[in-house]
């Protein structure tokens, strides 16, 4: 066991031997904190917390009561293999979240990047890739081998079929059921989720230009409207558009997909 001398923890809490304890760390009443885990400098456990597994929590995050953190994953085919979950920098982990390890099956990683906010009772299960600056609202269910991009805001109550992918600054409505992938900075809503658009709110907050973002809309109609595949319509975007964004949703569009895409309507 590694504690630094500077952590606080409460007499009440559980740090198994073996456990990393960061400089500045705050661990509040009734916590136990497995023998594999490694807490960065300054995490705070609010109360309650079970933090199991191979987890690593990067520095300042701060986790709140009731959440249980690097559980096995709920998946019938894991075996007890070594697997593991990385959570990055800054993250907001709220009361009832869960965060489960990853799997062999699926890289064994479930990683969490940096600055996230993770909403009370929402899910992320193995294998789940997610990106910086990601918010999940309140009970979000991610599905097993997800990946999601930077600056996604997931709606409240809403789920992702497993292997779906969403692109980057892309926002899903609350209530949406996920079942294909999402393209980068697209506007997602209804109980079978539908692409109703471009995620313009949030182009505009972070200070896209326009003429990146007029570029995004004029790709999105001939995404809508051109001849040919879905993929084929995407394939001739590159050759119309000189914007770095056009071409990160084509790259998006030609990568390797499990789940097929949502398309405009």
């Amino acid at each position: 066991m590694s504690i630094h001398p500077s952590a606080n923890i409460h007499p009440s809490s559980v740090i198994e031997e073996g456990a990393v304890i960061g400089a500045g760390c705050k661990i509040g009443p009734f916590c136990l904190v497995g023998g594999d885990v490694t807490l960065g400098q300054g995490v705070e456990l609010k109360s309650h917390v079970v933090i199991g597994g191979d987890t690593q929590v990067g520095d300042e995050t701060v986790i709140f009561q009731f959440a249980s953190i690097g559980a096995v994953p709920q998946d019938l085919k894991f075996k007890g293999e070594a697997t593991s979950l990385v959570i990055g920098k800054r993250n907001r982990i709220r009361e009832y979240v869960t965060m489960n390890l990853g799997t062999e099956g699926g890289g064994g990683v479930t990683r969490i990047g940096d600055d996230g906010m993770f909403m009370a009772c929402c899910h992320v299960a193995h294998d789940v890739q997610i990106g910086n600056r990601v918010i999940l609202v309140n009970s979000v269910a991610v599905a097993g081998h997800c990946e999601i991009a930077d600056d996604v805001i997931i709606g409240g109550l809403s789920g992702i079929h497993q292997f779906v992918r969403i692109g980057k600054g892309a926002i899903i409505g609350a209530l949406s059921m996920v079942t294909a992938d999402v393209l980068p900075h697209a506007l997602v809503q209804g109980p079978r989720a539908e692409l109703d658009g471009l995620n313009l709110v949030g182009l505009k907050r972070k200070g896209v230009d326009r003429a990146d973002i007029n570029a995004l809309r004029a790709a999105f109609q001939m995404l809508k409207q051109g001849e040919g595949s879905f993929k084929e319509r995407a394939s001739r975007l590159s050759d119309d558009f000189d914007s770095d964004y056009v071409r990160a949703m084509v790259a998006f569009v030609m990568a390797d997909s499990d789940r097929g895409f949502l398309t405009p309507n």
